[in-house]
């Protein structure tokens, strides 16, 4: 498997860079890069990895991303079968902090959008009308060219810098302790959980595919994403969940079994403690929010 954990994003002639990604699914590899990164999923379904965050996606997911901070949207199963109809459809927005000049962001009437930035280092969803405006104006962005796109941009970001309705993704003490030099290990054991979720998931399989002990792998798993190897599991199998019980005439109970949870009364209390709800009250939220 390629692994890429540090991507390179420059445009030789732009300040920053719009890009719309038209692929059979999204790039499965795990990576950071220098760049902030604003994306919007318009075609395509999947789990999200964001620094310490797990969640599924589907159109309409939007993010800021600040620098050097680790993603992958890995898009379901189904996209990577032969012959797969599938396909996935995002638009992406690269720049750096100096992309207007070094010190841009230092002026005192760049307060606001330096907060911004700030806030992104921890990643940033956007929801309701905020997130339909942004998906709006990054379209526009494919559109535009020269100084109107830049002037489009940075009123885009002015926009999102006295926006408030968002989500942080990462936790509060959330950092990248990832080194280029190791990243290969983290890669096999995402893609062997995101495979495997559905499955049993023994520790001992995980840490001998990576040349460890049970115990070194379990330390240095919980250092680099703030959560046991279990937690993320749980996690995983918790984000399908949530993907089965929007669909209709779904019982918990299929949901519970399909993710890879062996009864009803443990994957209940996990669900709760991740999502905060039951899964029926997580159902029929879902429901009635999606009728409004």
């Amino acid at each position: 498997m390629r692994v890429v954990i540090e991507k390179n994003i420059e445009s030789s002639t732009a300040s920053f860079s719009v890009i719309e990604l038209k692929e059979p699914h999204f790039d499965p590899n795990w990576h950071f890069h220098p760049h902030y990164q604003i994306f919007t999923v318009l075609e395509g379904v999947g789990t999200r990895l964001i620094g310490d965050s797990i969640q599924h996606f589907e159109p309409g997911d939007t993010v800021f991303l600040g620098p050097d901070l680790p993603h992958l949207w890995r898009s379901d199963k189904a996209y990577f079968e032969p012959y797969s109809q599938l396909f996935t459809h995002g638009i992406v927005i690269y720049f750096t902090e100096d992309f207007l000049g070094e010190g841009f962001f230092q002026k005192s009437e760049m307060f606001s959008l330096k907060s911004l930035l700030h806030k992104s280092m921890r990643g940033i969803q956007y929801k309701n009308e905020v997130k339909e405006h942004l998906i709006g104006e990054i379209k526009i962005l494919t559109r535009l060219k020269g100084f109107e796109k830049v002037l489009r941009f940075l009123n885009l970001l002015h926009y999102l810098s006295h926006a408030d309705d968002f989500d942080y993704i990462t936790g509060v003490n959330y950092t990248n302790t990832h080194k280029v030099s190791e990243t290969e290990r983290m890669q096999k054991v995402n893609e062997y959980v995101l495979k495997h979720f559905r499955e049993e998931i023994r520790l001992s399989e995980i840490s001998d595919m990576v040349n460890m002990s049970e115990s070194a792998f379990c330390r240095y798993f919980k250092n680099r994403t703030n959560k046991t190897f279990s937690e993320f599991v749980s996690e995983i199998r918790i984000g399908n969940v949530c993907k089965i019980l929007s669909k209709e005439k779904v019982t918990v109970s299929q949901a519970c079994y399909e993710s890879g949870f062996n009864t009803l009364s443990n994957f209940n209390k996990q669900f709760r403690e991740i999502t905060g709800k039951t899964p029926r009250d997580y159902q029929k939220e879902f429901f009635t929010i999606r009728k409004v």
